[in-house]
Formats: structure tokens, C-alpha cells, sequence
């Protein structure tokens, strides 16, 4: 690698340690996930709700609900108290929806707070929403306000860009059966007329009452911690019957109770977090850099087959077969004569005594062999019909004359 090629690299080790030094002393952005778990301490989750609603109701006054309502009320038909909602969003569905309002129909209390609900609940109750306009609504201030006047909440200010969602009041209500229990109202409008919009409506429902707020938000831990907005928060629970038990649905919440992924911890942490993306970048380097490095896989190419034995002896189950045993003789002794020349680098034009006592020396063979060898290879070679047991008798010798060599 050249210099102006390190200088490359370098830099962009550089830049990229410093990326992860910024993100890593950078502040933690503050999480507005709308939650509204209990466990949750995020400024839109409920831990501060739970924590006071254990430190006035006892265990058995205060439930929570962590499965489907029409579950739960399934299992225990004879239960009674007030069934309380919060969620950003609810949707029930319709066979849920009618369990829970036949089981509010028997006295008792249904309590929802969300800032979307499912049109069959809105229906049922002759309700109609609407959304203040984000655009007619951008920056400004609200004031909240509870209607009973005995419980003396006052009115409650509070900037819709701090909801993180949507603030929504009731375009329509039943003016006969239902009663407004709280209203929203723009403080600094450019408008001629500043509306109250109701919020909060209370119906009968049988022998039971249903309560449905669009201002879930005011069971939040950002809210609640704003003085003097738990008075608020304070005066909404004041509705729900303190002698009977308080169901918490704990199922419809935007929020987990648990963590299914195994990386949350890391990712949850953010020293861990960047340790574990440093990890994954220099894995990928890893993989870069050393994948140039490595040869690419030689494709295994299989050799040709030697098929010189399998024409020998094609050519031998030939001649065999024919009974020319002299043909086959002398093809023998043209193989050997090439082995000599070949294997011991002796000439084989002239076979006379130095011959036989040069071959038998380089051969590991004695000179009466090598002669008894010749003598019949002369005596094969000038017969022009042989037996088969004279070209046995060749062979052995011609073999027994190269195991020696070997």
C-alpha cells in the first residue's frame, strides 16, 4: 500500500472515532414515546399514577389487568368496581366492546382515556370528535378545566407541543343523557371567539356510568409533575367510586411490560450500545480488508484418466484369445528392451557379454540370470510358434529379472 493510500485510511479511522466520541458524550435525547405504561418513566408513561394510586388503595382495591377485558371478565362474571383505560389509542373490537358495556350496564364504572377511539364506542355513546388544528394550534397554550366546581381544580395550562399527539375534543355529544365533566380551551388565539371545547364527557349507561376522556395525557409523569396539574389528575379519579375495587388495564398500552429482544439491554445502555456498533464496524472491516487478502477457491478440476492399462489389457485378452502366443512374446520383449533403455540407460542394439554383465551389475541381478534371461528371450524371438507355457516361462523371467532392480 502506498502512502497516499495510509494517509485514507488514517483519516477515515479519524473521522470515524470522532463520530462515535460525539455520539457518545452527546446527551441523551429525551424518549416522548407515548407509553403509558406503568413501568415506563419516560415523560408520557404512568409510573408516577401507579405509584400514587398504590400509596391511596390498598392491593385489593387496586388491580392491575394485563389481559384482554373480555377475558378477564369472562373469569370473573361477578366482579364489580371501575374498569380504567388509558392509552394514546383504544380499539376494543366489537364482541369486547359489548362485554365491557354489559358489564357496566350492572353499576358499574367504565373509564376510558384515549385521544383515539373506535367508532363503535362513539356510536354507541352518540359522540363525535375532532382535532384541534396542529397548524391553527402550533405553539400555543391551553387551559384545562374540570366543570364540578366543588372539587375546585381551577383551570390548568398546557402547550400542545408538549402532548406529542393529538388534542382532541367532542364536535358532538347527547345533550340529553351525557354531561360535561371537562373542557379545553386556546388562551392566546388570534380568533374573535376562544371556544371551551368539551373534552370530558360522563353518560349513564344502564345502571352503570361511562367516562370517556380525550386527554389521556393527564396521567402522565410529565403532567403530573407540573404543579398544580395533579389537582387535575386528582379531580378526574374523584369520579370512580372509592368503596369498590379499580380495575388497571395494564393489555392496551403502546408501551411493553417486557423486552423480548436479547440486545435491549445493550442497546439500552449507551456505552454498551456504541461498543457493540464499533464491534459490527470493525467486523466489517474485518471482512473488507481481509476477504482482498485471501485467494479466491481454485476450482478442483478433476485430472484425465490414465487409460494405458486398461488398453494393454484389452490388447493383451486380444491376442489371448487369438492363441498367438509369439506376438504376444514379442511384444513383451519390445516392452522390456524400452525398460532397459529407459530404467537403466543401457543401449540395447548390441547384446554381447559386456552387455549382460552391465545389465546384471545395474540391475541388482546375477550374470548367470541375466544370460539364462537372454537365452530364452533369443530362443522365443526366433521360434515363430510358441506355447503357452514357454510365454509363461518369459514372463516369470522377465518379472523376476525387474523385482530385483526395484
Amino acid at each position: 500500500m502506498n502512502k497516499k493510500g495510509k494517509i485514507y485510511i488514517a483519516l477515515a479511522v479519524f473521522t470515524l472515532l470522532s463520530i462515535v466520541a460525539l455520539e457518545a458524550t452527546k446527551p441523551k435525547e429525551l424518549n416522548w414515546f407515548p407509553s403509558f405504561a406503568k413501568h415506563h418513566k419516560i415523560p408520557l408513561g404512568t409510573y408516577v399514577f401507579q405509584e400514587q394510586l398504590e400509596r391511596l388503595f390498598s392491593e385489593s382495591q387496586l388491580i392491575n389487568v394485563d389481559r384482554p377485558p373480555f377475558e378477564y371478565l369472562e373469569n370473573t362474571p361477578d366482579s364489580i368496581g371501575s374498569y380504567v383505560f388509558i392509552n394514546n389509542e383504544i380499539n376494543f373490537g366489537q364482541s369486547e366492546l359489548d362485554r365491557l358495556l354489559d358489564w357496566t350496564s350492572k353499576g358499574n364504572t367504565l373509564f376510558v382515556a384515549a385521544s383515539i377511539l373506535e367508532q363503535q364506542l362513539l356510536d354507541t355513546l352518540k359522540l363525535e370528535t375532532s382535532h384541534l388544528s396542529q397548524f391553527d394550534g402550533f405553539g400555543f397554550d391551553y387551559e384545562l378545566q374540570l366543570k364540578n366546581k366543588v372539587l375546585d381544580t381551577g383551570k390548568v395550562s398546557f402547550n400542545n407541543k408538549d402532548a406529542k399527539g393529538l388534542l382532541a375534543y367532542f364536535s358532538s355529544i347527547d345533550t340529553i343523557n351525557s354531561k360535561i365533566v371537562g373542557v379545553i380551551e386556546k388562551l392566546n388565539s388570534s380568533d374573535s371567539l376562544n371556544l371551551a371545547h368539551p373534552n370530558i364527557i360522563k353518560t349513564p349507561f344502564g345502571e352503570g356510568t361511562v367516562i370517556v376522556s380525550l386527554f389521556p395525557q393527564a396521567f402522565t409523569n410529565y403532567f403530573i409533575l407540573t404543579p398544580p396539574n395533579q389537582q387535575y389528575t386528582a379531580g378526574l379519579m374523584s369520579y370512580l367510586n372509592e368503596e369498590q375495587p379499580i380495575y388497571l388495564d395494564e393489555y392496551y398500552k403502546s408501551g411493553k411490560i417486557f423486552y423480548s429482544s436479547p440486545l435491549y439491554l445493550i442497546l439500552n445502555n449507551k456505552h454498551l450500545k456504541w461498543a457493540y456498533y464499533i464491534m459490527l464496524i470493525g467486523v466489517l472491516f474485518y471482512i473488507i480488508f481481509e476477504g482482498k487478502r485471501k485467494q479466491r477457491a481454485i476450482p478442483i478440476v478433476t485430472p484425465l484418466r490414465n487409460q494405458t492399462l486398461d488398453f494393454t489389457r484389452t490388447i493383451a485378452n486380444m491376442y489371448f484369445e487369438k492363441g498367438n502366443h509369439h506376438d504376444i512374446a514379442l511384444h513383451k520383449i519390445q516392452h522390456f528392451m524400452d525398460y532397459i533403455r529407459t530404467q537403466l540407460y543401457l543401449s540395447t542394439e548390441t547384446v554381447n557379454t559386456e552387455f549382460i554383465n552391465n545389465l546384471a551389475a545395474r540391475s541388482n541381478n546375477s550374470v548367470e540370470a541375466t544370460k539364462t534371461l537372454f537365452n530364452t528371450i533369443e530362443s522365443i524371438s526366433n521360434t515363430p510358434n510358441i506355447t503357452a507355457t514357454e510365454l509363461e516361462t518369459l514372463n516369470n523371467l522377465i518379472e523376476t529379472f525387474k523385482s530385483k532392480h526395484a
